[in-house]
């Protein structure tokens, strides 16, 4: 019985470290936990944040400098999103990161 608690303990807290972090709710630890934003990025985004929250995913790539939609598609992979949502190009970003590793291995072989 003790071995199941701990197992369910232990999914509700993996399950709790790859939750989606809203953006318009993110503190700046929140938005340095996405791999790609360092403190420099949450900064700028918090700041803009103080203008008012970010309406949608264009919104947020046209007021963060240095946020394109290459990497508002890698922060969205990562898990932040806008109001909940994800960014429209996310899973191509995905799909081109699965298939990096296939060219590199095919590569090695020749």
């Amino acid at each position: 019985m003790l071995k199941k608690f701990l197992a369910l303990v232990a999914l509700l807290s993996a399950a709790a470290c790859f939750a989606a972090v809203d953006v318009n709710k993110a503190s700046a630890a929140d938005l340095d936990s996405i791999k790609g934003i360092g403190p420099a990025m949450s900064s700028k985004i918090l700041d803009e944040r103080k203008r008012g929250n970010f309406k949608n995913w264009d919104d947020f790539v046209a007021r963060v400098k240095g946020v394109g939609p290459g990497n508002a598609a890698k922060f969205s992979s990562e898990g932040l999103s806008v109001n909940g949502a994800a960014f429209k190009g996310a899973a191509v970003v995905a799909a081109k990161k699965a298939e990096v590793p296939k060219a590199a291995a095919s590569a090695a072989k020749k």
